[in-house]
């Protein structure tokens, strides 16, 4: 997988699909797809996407849950030479207008649950082919009747026209897909795909990743665990979402070098704790939340998960009270990782052959390079103090899409090297560990996802009766920080409840970022300049926990 000798990600996965043909590629709601049978529903994808009359370079948004499909379809994009915007399926209307606008996309992949949403903001972007999908679209005959009959699987309204494809009919019309297509593909410093992430800006960021960016990231992360198993032996229970940077480097990363990805459309405990079982897998994927639901699961012992070599966390800090349970329990310790969409996944992880101390995120990876400095000079600091971090790698992203700001603020050259500001605060001891010491203010980390507080002030703040809001994360062990609201309504305003407004909320946030407490306040702290003081909310927060 080095750029040098692979030029993208499609010719890499091709590679290993040839040399690996009948081995199972992905597992689906417990049915087997070869290496061979992916390969060729990507390039019959790929030979429809041309068809459709679409071309290299053109943005392609995915907006489906994990599924065979996500990989067929991100698979496909790339042999024809697309570029990929995955984004999550419960975004709103609002998020998905503001995505497609800001990406430029022109046709978009999505599930039949959310195909009403498509159809509503079609007039107000630059979409011009849908192409919708059923859950159960590439499984087996009598596993899709047994689906509809039982009422099993979800079910979307869905209405096809000359722009409106179904993704099933358009493999089974494309089966002479390959020609057509370009025989080299994309160069190492096309983009490949674009992901947005949230942070601190009103509006999500597009993070824009080259081929050569992903096939590197993807390949140090994917086999850091090749001292436990060889790569294309790994079983990987990929729990994080696709359409997340955790999700592609340490799940479906795996594809490029010959291993099984287990996917479900969302968490279901025990169907996941089966598939380890059934189908033995080696590595499994969470977020803290997720590790303290498995062993607090009623029904956790009557499944023999002794076939996992590896456990991985990422997204949040891991209690170390967690740790300690998973260890006696399972007799492996779960092992962390830190990382940014910025960064293309990993910054550090802990290697399985170091003892790492519990609180630490591991040790930065070979492609990183870091400086840990005075957030207000950006002078390096000395060995185990804290301080932000910075990021360099030789083909990190070096901007974000249609955000010149954002870009010159999180982007910086120091000594003709260029940097990426992460505004998360670390420290790193003499052995090399690095630690998690606070993030910024404005970002709250909730089930492992980073949420913009002043998104979700934003929001609110649109509501008639509202004046000012202020958003904070207050310390949760089960979810890392749950979303609370300080609000101040109209001096004229009467009768407005929490209730009201959270619900308002959910009409334009995805379920995630919706609040989970209100609290009125007459007033919000600011600055001399009128800045909004969300550092006093915080600690108000924090002296209101010790006092309990």
């Amino acid at each position: 997988m080095d750029p040098k000798t692979t030029r993208n990600i499609y010719a890499t996965f091709a590679e290993t699909a040839d040399q690996r043909k009948s081995r199972t590629a992905v597992v689906y709601l417990g049915t087997r797809f070869s290496y061979e049978q992916v390969k060729e529903m990507a390039e019959r994808f790929a030979g429809a996407l041309s068809h459709a009359g679409l071309r290299a370079g053109q943005k392609i948004i995915i907006y489906v849950p994990n599924s065979i499909q996500w990989v067929v379809a991100w698979l496909g994009i790339q042999k024809m030479g697309g570029v990929c915007v995955p984004i999550t399926p419960i975004y709103t209307p609002h998020d998905l207008k503001y995505i497609a606008n800001d990406s430029g996309a022109e046709a978009i992949v999505c599930a039949d649950t959310n195909f009403g949403y498509v159809t509503s903001v079609l007039s107000e972007t630059q979409l011009k082919k849908v192409i919708v999908t059923k859950m159960a679209d590439l499984l087996p005959w009598w596993k899709r009747g047994f689906g509809w009959l039982f009422d099993i699987i979800p079910r979307g309204k869905t209405a096809l026209d000359q722009n409106t494809y179904s993704f099933r009919k358009l493999l089974a019309q494309h089966r002479q897909s390959a020609r057509g297509q370009p025989a080299d593909g994309p160069d190492g410093n096309d983009i490949a795909e674009i992901l947005y992430t949230g942070g601190t800006t009103k509006f999500p960021k597009g993070v824009p990743f080259t081929h050569n960016l992903f096939l590197v990231s993807a390949r140090e992360q994917i086999t850091i665990s090749q001292s436990l198993f060889p790569p294309e032996k790994n079983v990987i229970l990929g729990n994080a979402p696709l359409f997340h940077i955790l999700g592609q480097t340490c799940g479906l990363a795996t594809l490029l070098v010959g291993g099984t990805l287990i996917l479900q459309p969302k968490i279901n405990l025990d169907a996941a704790l089966d598939a380890m079982q059934r189908f033995k897998a080696r590595t499994m994927i969470g977020v803290p939340t997720l590790y303290r639901m498995i062993l607090e699961h009623v029904r956790l012992g009557q499944y023999d998960l002794s076939s996992v070599d590896y456990w991985f966390s990422a997204g949040d800090l891991l209690p170390i009270e967690i740790g300690k349970r998973w260890e006696k329990k399972f007799g492996r310790k779960i092992l962390q990782g830190y990382g940014a969409t910025e960064t293309c996944g990993g910054v550090s992880m802990c290697p399985v052959d170091i003892d790492i101390p519990p609180k630490s995120v591991g040790r930065i990876m070979a492609t990183k390079k870091i400086k840990i400095v005075d957030p207000a000079t950006l002078e390096p600091v000395n060995v185990g103090d804290p301080g932000e971090l910075l990021v360099s790698s030789d083909h990190m992203v070096t901007y974000y899409l249609n955000k010149p700001e954002e870009t010159t603020e999180s982007f910086i050259e120091i000594d003709d090297i260029k940097w990426y500001r992460t505004a998360d605060v670390m420290s790193m001891d003499a052995d090399g560990n690095l630690y998690f010491v606070d993030r910024t203010v404005d970002t709250i980390k909730h089930k492992g996802y980073r949420v913009s507080a002043s998104e979700i002030e934003s929001v609110l703040q649109e509501h008639p009766a509202v004046i000012g809001a202020c958003v904070v994360g207050v310390p949760d062990e089960k979810v890392g920080e749950r979303i609370k609201a300080y609000v101040v309504l109209k001096e004229d305003i009467k009768g407005i409840t929490g209730y009201e407004l959270i619900k308002w909320c959910r009409e334009s946030l995805v379920a995630y970022k919706v609040p989970q407490y209100i609290e009125f306040r007459d007033m919000l702290p600011k600055s001399k300049v009128g800045k909004l003081l969300r550092r006093e909310i915080r600690d108000e927060e924090q002296r209101r926990k010790e006092t309990r």
